[in-house]
């Protein structure tokens, strides 16, 4: 093994990363750091402190990173309408590079000569997280035990946990459960019987959002308020964006809204299917669309959506800290300065409704808009020439052709 005295180690306290902190300590015999990020996945994240401990990690890093990854991470992605590959909300993506932040600057705060983290060599999680990391820090070594190691199963990781005593809790049954990834924007689930694409997920994987069919009778009205792109406010009420999301979060699952079942494009090169739970942000996707349609210039809106899908497959493949990120983040961005006001949403039984949005920067005008007499704010007989114009080269070549 290469010569290495301390590794930051992205820690969960899970059995992955519990048997990677031993075996850095086994088979580097390097000191570890251990790096526990709380983004609002729902757990306790103390745990993982008092498991480092046992395992005799003397620097035990545990922080509350859920303002930071909501405000400076999901809400500058929903402001482009971000969606991979038509359905995706990009929730374990878009938690990948604020890990690879901390992992170098805690490197660097603690002198670490490397770092370290529990994603496997057939994901997308090990891109993401080293392009991050190296996009901030140049020279950081990475160890990828799973690109190193012959524990490939669950079985050589529970062995290898008993062999040296390392405290796991206990199995459910001997039977690999799903793999979930959670947030503040999503909880997702993969592997298990959701390998075969053609079976249905069991309704007692849920976690976070009810059935459809047994979401309440009665619709739920919701008013959303923006400021220059960004939720800032619900039902009127002002919110941090960590707040706004964990509420709507809530409220969404309460509805059922938010489940989806999809086979995507890994960027390693295979197909995955995953279900995934992103009530929030299936709702803050529409109401921005919505305050975005009267607030947004015609052509602005149109290249909006060309750049969407490259941004996302951006940050989907792990490309957050890259130049062309940065590049079409700040026209993203220059984009939203009037995109302030009111939304007015709908949620009933697994649906997302537009029911009004208002802003003082509208460009609808209801004079010109009317089917009503407009009072000559839109003289309808000039739209001949401008279908003529239009349709010009039509013309032209049609002629040419004998039509």
């Amino acid at each position: 093994m290469t010569s290495v005295n301390k590794v930051v180690l992205a820690y969960s306290g899970g059995l992955d990363t519990s048997v990677i902190l031993r075996w850095l300590q086994d088979e580097y015999q390097c000191e570890v750091v251990t790096f526990t990020a709380d983004l609002g996945q729902g757990e306790e994240v103390e745990p993982a402190r008092a498991k480092a401990s046992l395992l005799g990690v003397k620097e035990i890093y545990i922080e509350d990173l859920r303002e930071e990854f909501v405000r400076d991470f999901v809400y500058p992605m929903m402001r482009c309408n971000t969606i991979y590959e038509g359905e995706y909300l990009l929730g374990t993506s878009i938690a990948r590079p604020l890990i690879a932040k901390r992992l170098v600057e805690i490197a660097a705060e603690t002198n670490a000569d490397a770092i370290s983290h529990g994603a496997t060599g057939k994901g997308n999680d090990q891109v993401r997280f080293e392009l991050g990391a190296y996009a901030l820090s140049p020279d950081v070594k990475v160890i990828a035990p799973w690109r190193e190691w012959d524990l490939n199963s669950r079985e050589k990781l529970l062995a290898y946990a008993e062999q040296r005593q390392i405290p796991i809790e206990q199995k459910r049954g001997g039977k690999s459960p799903y793999s979930m990834d959670a947030n503040l924007l999503h909880i997702s689930y993969e592997g298990d019987q959701l390998e075969d694409p053609w079976v249905e997920a069991e309704e007692e994987m849920w976690r976070w959002t009810v059935a459809p069919q047994d979401a309440p009778d009665t619709p739920r009205d919701i008013e959303l308020t923006f400021a220059a792109g960004d939720i800032v406010a619900l039902d009127g009420v002002a919110m941090s964006p960590a707040t706004v999301l964990a509420e709507l979060n809530r409220i969404g699952g309460e509805h059922g809204i938010g489940r989806d079942d999809i086979v995507e494009n890994r960027y390693v090169g295979m197909k995955s299917r995953g279900c995934y739970e992103t009530p929030g942000g299936t709702i803050m996707l529409k109401a921005h669309r919505a305050i975005e349609s009267i607030t947004l210039d015609r052509e602005v809106a149109h290249l909006k959506d060309e750049l969407m899908p490259r941004y996302a497959a951006v940050i989907y493949n792990g490309y957050w800290w890259s130049p062309e990120r940065m590049m079409l983040q700040a026209a993203i961005d220059h984009s939203q300065q009037y995109v302030n006001g009111v939304v007015r949403l709908k949620l009933y039984k697994g649906g997302v409704m537009v029911s009004g949005r208002q802003s003082d920067d509208t460009l609808f005008d209801q004079r010109v808009a009317t089917f009503e007499d407009d009072g000559g704010a839109y003289h309808q007989r000039d739209a001949e020439g401008f279908i003529k114009l239009n349709a010009l080269r039509m013309r032209i070549a049609a002629r040419r052709r004998g039509v």
